[in-house]
């Protein structure tokens, strides 16, 4: 089973018959999905999404793949595909066109519907290119072939690649449920067609790899809306991704059904349903929906809001009136559905959120107690079929997590791949396929691109490391003036401290130590600036670390006078 080694060095000039394979995130974790195909000179793109910030990224409004690989080549750039509209790959799209506006965009006509409307907001008006499943079309020396697949959003698909130097086929984000709320299945018989041509390379959606069957029909959540209906009195409150199109549509049915009025709530949320609407992915009954203004005229036992914050975001409308900082105030005997699951690394945040609605009196109904939820994503048993269908000379699992990435390989391993044709990769690493192969051959740099407020690749992991420091040890700076040319010290050191939980009158322990060192210095010829503040520093750090088991940021200015 090829895999990473920390060792790999540049990947090698790239040959006229070999199929280069480079991506440049979603693998090994879940978001910031971007893979690069290169041959013959011209690029490939599938998808450029974004990744969200964990507790440990203080600041951080997105995480973007990092374009330096491509940024030199974007003329050499065909085409971006992008299999469906989550922001997960569809999120860094305005990014990538701010370096090139021109690149075209070739998608479904929900998803390039969903990211014009983004573009919008960063004014830039795209070239798209709308295709369809069963579509084929060439980009260059690409060939695509365009595949129905089933997911949490509509209209998703897959896409066959086919050049000269083989065909791969990249899944994209997939589940294959047999009664789709939409009747849209996935295109099975169109995979096994791909498949019995050959398919050198697959890259499929590992997400799901480690849970065991099938997927649950999101047929099957209805009833559990319903029953939510049924048993709440007064308001009721579900938060789903702004994209889950189809959950929606089962809300608003359940709203009719039970007399109900029907507001949207989140900027991204109204925006997303009423292109949905307008597009007809999505079916609102006549006079159902109502401007989240009229709520306060309504009956608490009428109303209906629909909001976005699921995952906890902190400035989501849901997070923010938990928080009681938002317009709609959460009221003893309000319903708050969640019907979404969780992405790895935000529980803390959604319990977080759970605490907070609970705490006001709401009784919230999620994925831990009820059945509000089915994933978008194939499990081991759909995976498994996948395999059998398509049967390729060689497997790179993808969207997911190392677990999920190595579960997917096992799984590939089961139906008789052989382990050295499995190419078990993370961001960055290099797949080339050459003569029915593929090997990882190198590395290329695939580093994390912060996006803070209007900064985009400033914040460095330096940066991070000391947010992280402030935030959970606070800091100390002391302020020390010296004769610029003796070097010795001038008046009585000030030290002012936030968040590092010491007592001013603590000062009076640590202030004579920092004259008896910048006494001792200025004997011994010490006049750099520099090398008083080093000492300053670590004075003050042994003093705090011995004394209050403690790891400020300690800030030393030295005035020279």
């Amino acid at each position: 089973m090829s895999h990473p080694h920390p060792e790999l060095g540049p990947p090698p000039p790239l040959s006229q018959d070999t199929l280069r394979v480079v991506p440049l995130g979603g693998l090994g974790e879940i978001g910031r999905n971007m893979t690069v195909f290169e041959y013959r000179g011209k690029l490939l793109i599938v998808d450029c999404g974004v990744l969200f910030p964990e507790e440990e990224q203080p600041g951080v409004d997105l995480i973007l793949p990092d374009f330096d690989y491509i940024r030199d080549r974007l003329d050499d750039v065909e085409a971006l595909v992008l299999t469906h509209g989550h922001e997960d790959h569809i999120g860094a799209v305005p990014f990538l066109l701010r370096e090139r506006p021109d690149i075209p965009l070739v998608g479904s006509r929900l998803t390039l519907a969903l990211l014009t409307a983004k573009l919008g907001e960063h004014r830039i008006k795209p070239e798209t290119v709308q295709v369809g499943e069963d579509d084929r079309r060439s980009f260059g020396p690409f060939d695509l072939e365009f595949l129905a697949v089933n997911h949490s959003i509509p209209d998703a698909l897959a896409v066959a690649v086919r050049t000269d130097a083989g065909t791969l086929l990249h899944t994209g984000d997939f589940k294959m449920d047999q009664l789709p709320l939409d009747g849209r299945l996935t295109d099975l018989a169109g995979f096994a067609r791909v498949g019995s041509e050959g398919v050198d390379l697959l890259l499929a959606d590992s997400t799901n790899a480690e849970v065991p069957g099938f997927v649950t029909s999101e047929r099957d959540i209805s009833p559990v809306i319903d029953k939510v209906f049924d048993d709440a009195d007064q308001r009721i409150i579900v938060a789903c991704f702004a994209s889950h199109v189809h959950r929606v549509q089962q809300v608003l049915d359940s709203a009719k059904a039970h007399g109900r009025k029907v507001a949207f709530v989140g900027r991204s949320m109204v925006r997303n349903m009423n292109i949905a609407r307008d597009l007809g992915y999505l079916t609102v009954p006549e006079d159902l929906l109502v401007d989240v203004k009229q709520l306060d005229d309504m009956r608490p036992s009428d109303a209906v809001l629909v909001s976005t914050g699921s995952q906890g975001e902190p400035m989501s409308a849901l997070s923010r009136m938990a928080n009681r900082d938002h317009q709609i105030r959460i009221e003893e005997g309000d319903t708050v559905l969640l019907a979404s699951s969780l992405i790895p690394g935000n529980e803390n945040s959604v319990n977080r959120v759970i605490n907070g609605l609970t705490r006001w009196g709401a009784q919230v109904v999620h994925k831990g107690n009820a059945l509000v939820h089915v994933s978008g994503h194939a499990p081991a048993g759909e995976l498994l079929y996948v395999h059998n269908m398509v049967r390729p000379r060689n497997f790179m699992p993808v969207h997911g997590e190392w677990r999920h990435m190595r579960a997917h390989a096992r799984i590939a391993e089961s139906v008789g791949l052989e382990r050295d044709r499995i190419c078990l990769a993370e961001d960055g690493v290099v797949v080339d396929l050459h003569k029915g192969r593929a090997r990882i051959t190198g590395k290329v740099q695939a580093g994390y691109v912060y996006v803070d407020g209007t900064s985009v690749g400033d914040v460095t992991e330096s940066a991070l490391k000391d947010r992280r420091i402030l935030g959970e040890e606070g800091f100390i700076s002391v302020i020390v003036a010296v004769d610029s040319t003796s070097g010795k010290i001038v008046g009585e050191p000030e030290i002012h401290t936030r968040g590092a939980g010491i007592d001013v009158e603590a000062y009076d322990e640590i202030i004579p130590k920092i004259q008896d060192s910048l006494e001792n210095a200025a004997s011994d010829g010490i006049t750099d600036p520099h090398q008083l503040r080093q000492l300053v520093r670590r004075g003050v750090g042994r003093w705090v670390n011995e004394s209050y088991r403690r790891r400020p940021m300690i800030v030393p200015v030295i005035v020279e006078v």
